[in-house]
C-alpha cells in the first residue's frame, strides 16, 4: 500500500507539519513507556520489605511494555502505516497481547502494596466508583474494544488515522486501553470489587470471540477502503488466527482461575461432610 492508499501524506504541502507530528507521537510514546517501566519499578523497590513479588509478574509487565513498544515504534510501526498485514500484526500486539501481558502484572496489587496507608485507601477506594465499576464491566469493556474494531475498520477512520498522527494516536491508545479493560475484566489477578459472575464473564468472552472473528471475516471478503484486496486478505487471516490464539489463553485463563476460586470450597465441603 503506497502513500496514497492509507499510508503517510506525500512530502509537499503539510509534509514538515505532519512529520513533526509524527515525531512528537514517538517522542510521547518512549516517555510514557519509560514512565511505566520506571513505575513499575519503583512499586517494586517500595514493596520490597513485604512479601516477595512474584518474578512471573515483573516480567509480564515488561514483556507488555516490549509489546507496546514493538507496535508504536520502530520498523513494524513504519511498515503499519504503510500496510494492511503489518497494520493488523502492530494491532495484535497493541489490542490483545500487550494487554494480557499487562493485566497479569496484576500493577493495581502493587501500587497498593507499595503506596503509603493513605493512599492505598484512596486507591481502593477509586476502585469502588460507579465509574470504575461501569467501565470495567465486562459488557462495557468487551462493546468498548470490539466495538472500536468495528468502526475503526468498516468507516473512514481507518484511511484518516494513517493520515494523522493525532488521530492515530488516539486509536492505538483506544485499542490498548479498552484491550487492558476487557482482559481486566474477565482474567484480571487485580482486586476488584465488581467482579461479575464466571457465567457473564464466560458468555461476554464468547461474545467477544464472535464479533472478533466475524469481524476477521468481513474484512477477508471486505478490506478497508484503500487496502489493496491481497493485503487485505493476508491481514484478515492474520487477525482471524493470531486473534483465536490469544483467545484460548483467555479461556484458559478464565477456567483456571475459577477452578483455583472453587477449589478449596469443595475440599472444605468434602472435609466437613467426612468429619461429619
Amino acid at each position: 500500500m503506497d502513500h496514497g492508499h492509507g499510508g503517510r501524506p506525500a512530502p509537499g504541502g503539510s509534509g514538515g507539519a505532519d512529520a513533526l507530528g509524527w515525531f512528537l507521537a514517538d517522542v510521547a510514546v518512549v516517555l510514557l513507556l519509560t514512565v511505566a517501566a520506571l513505575g513499575y519499578a519503583l512499586g517494586l523497590w517500595a514493596s520490597r520489605g513485604r512479601s516477595p513479588w512474584p518474578v512471573r509478574r515483573a516480567l509480564c509487565w515488561y514483556a507488555g511494555l516490549g509489546c507496546v513498544g514493538a507496535a508504536l515504534l520502530g520498523p513494524l510501526a513504519r511498515a503499519a502505516r504503510e500496510g494492511f498485514t503489518a497494520h493488523m500484526s502492530a494491532h495484535l500486539l497493541l489490542g490483545m497481547i500487550a494487554p494480557l501481558l499487562l493485566v497479569l502484572a496484576a500493577p493495581v496489587t502493587l501500587a497498593l502494596r507499595a503506596l503509603p496507608v493513605r493512599a492505598a485507601r484512596s486507591l481502593a477506594r477509586l476502585l469502588r466508583r460507579r465509574f470504575v465499576r461501569v467501565i470495567t464491566h465486562p459488557v462495557v469493556a468487551a462493546v468498548l474494544s470490539a466495538g472500536g474494531l468495528w468502526v475503526l475498520y468498516t468507516t473512514a477512520l481507518y484511511p484518516l488515522m494513517h493520515a494523522s498522527p493525532l488521530v492515530h494516536a488516539l486509536v492505538h491508545a483506544h485499542v490498548l486501553l479498552a484491550g487492558c479493560l476487557l482482559t481486566a475484566a474477565l482474567v484480571g489477578p487485580d482486586p476488584d470489587p465488581h467482579r461479575a459472575s464466571m457465567v457473564l464473564r464466560s458468555a461476554v468472552l464468547v461474545a467477544f470471540i464472535a464479533a472478533h472473528s466475524v469481524l476477521a471475516k468481513w474484512l477477508y471478503a471486505q478490506p478497508p477502503d484503500r487496502v489493496d484486496r491481497t493485503d487485505g486478505e493476508a491481514g484478515a487471516q492474520l487477525m482471524y488466527y493470531g486473534g483465536d490464539a490469544v483467545d484460548v489463553v483467555l479461556i484458559v485463563l478464565l477456567f483456571s482461575g475459577w477452578y483455583a476460586a472453587t477449589r478449596p470450597r469443595e475440599r472444605v465441603r468434602s472435609g466437613s461432610g467426612a468429619g461429619a
